[in-house]
């Protein structure tokens, strides 16, 4: 059975999606549960029931768009990503695999293709950690890595708790209800940008990912004591911000000094009073370390504890520390990176194992079933920026490998 992507089409469903954002082009912001993000949302269950999928939204928000497969009792094979996107971001993150697996759906559709497993797209809830702090938040609750009781005290920036903001964007039910119960999928397949420059460099296609990065993720307060710019003198000051430098500063030493695949970054930083004339008096930075190695990753963490004690002491200043989440790496299932492979080799296309050092939601669905991610070149290794890219051909392939494994999997 030969199955064809329809790339005028899914190109132009990425161009439209990309026009629903809280900022103007080129550049997408859909923070979750906000308007634009909601209007993302029905726009893409519109796209789904007109596929003939069934669609529901679980109480997290996750949407699960189902094609129902001949034997109902077998467990089901699982594709997808997500639809937001931080401030300032591309069009590609995430998009390519919603709207790659939508398409490679359609494409088994138009086969005549008629699945044993049912097959479902899934779009998780803030895989991104812009609104709460905290990463893949649909996929921890379905995977039952992050529990409904932590989930309820999550608080945004406006100390909006998740429960109230759900509730405002019209979703009902308990988050108790959200976990799926064990081997409810065979299989979990996503397609996504490399976000990195490795395929592009070698010229490869498509990379089939071994390992997923694990993550850990921090917010940081620091505090000092505040003045008069002009009458407080250099001996005599508490600077907050000051602390904070000298904290990114060993932060990124730490990482230096650890491996090449550690990674750390501080990407936050919010000054009080933010006034010229002023001695900051409290700053609070936001910390995210990488690792495919889980004590490479927990030793970059000690260290900045460690400089935060010597800091705290030297300068005269309190530093705290609310570890947000400290996750272990995945590891793909090799029968799944298997079909994977198998559907590369029948259309003649090339592929690089790699590993991941960005994470995804695939790192939790890992947890209740096998997984297996597929990357696509992106221009420069760009993302989480306006200029991100990825050619519409590339895009194509992914998806045509994607599904060739679906089809596979659920035949």
């Amino acid at each position: 059975m030969n199955f064809e992507i329809d790339s005028a089409r899914l190109l132009s469903e990425i161009e439209a999606l990309a026009l629903i954002s809280e900022a103007e082009p080129p550049v997408v912001t859909r923070i979750v549960f906000t308007p634009a993000d909601m209007r993302a949302r029905a726009w893409l269950i519109d796209h789904c029931r007109a596929a003939g999928l069934a669609v529901r939204q679980d109480a997290a928000g996750n949407i699960i768009a189902h094609w129902r497969g001949s034997d109902s009792a077998a467990p089901a094979v699982g594709t997808g990503s997500h639809l937001d996107a931080i401030p300032n971001a591309g069009k590609y993150d995430g998009v390519v695999g919603v709207l790659g697996g939508l398409e490679a759906i359609r494409a088994l559709q138009r086969a005549g293709f008629r699945p044993k497993n049912s097959v479902e797209l899934l779009v998780f809830t803030s895989e991104e950690p812009t609104r709460f702090g905290i990463g893949c938040l649909g996929s921890r609750l379905l995977s039952g890595a992050l529990s409904a009781d932590a989930a309820r005290k999550l608080i945004d920036r406006n100390a909006q708790s998740l429960d109230e903001v759900r509730r405002q964007a019209g979703l009902s039910g308990e988050l108790e209800n959200v976990r799926l119960p064990s081997g409810y999928y065979k299989a979990f397949l996503e397609l996504h940008i490399e976000q990195g420059p490795v395929l592009e460099r070698e010229r490869v296609p498509l990379g089939i990912v071994s390992k997923i990065a694990a993550p850990a993720s921090a917010r940081i307060l620091i505090e000092g004591e505040g003045g008069h710019a002009g009458a407080v003198l250099m001996a005599d000051r508490r600077d907050a911000l000051c602390a904070a430098a000298e904290l990114i500063l060993a932060i990124e030493n730490a990482a230096r000094t650890s491996s090449i695949d550690t990674v750390a970054t501080v990407g936050m930083c919010e000054v009080f009073p933010g006034a010229v004339n002023s001695i900051p008096s409290r700053v609070r930075i936001s910390l995210d370390v990488r690792d495919t190695d889980l004590a490479r990753r927990d030793g970059v963490m000690c260290a900045m504890e460690k400089a935060a004690k010597e800091i705290s002491q030297r300068r005269s200043v309190s530093i705290r520390i609310e570890l947000l989440n400290a996750d272990a790496p995945a590891e793909c299932a090799p029968d799944v990176m298997d079909v994977l492979a198998a559907s590369c080799r029948k259309h003649g296309l090339k592929f690089l194992p790699l590993i991941s050092r960005a994470y995804h939601d695939s790192l939790f669905m890992a947890q209740i079933a096998p997984v297996a991610m597929l990357f696509i070149p992106c221009r420069n290794g760009y993302s989480h920026r306006p200029d991100e890219y990825a050619a519409i051909d590339d895009i194509a392939r992914g998806t045509l490998v994607l599904a060739e494994a679906l089809a596979s999997l659920s035949a």
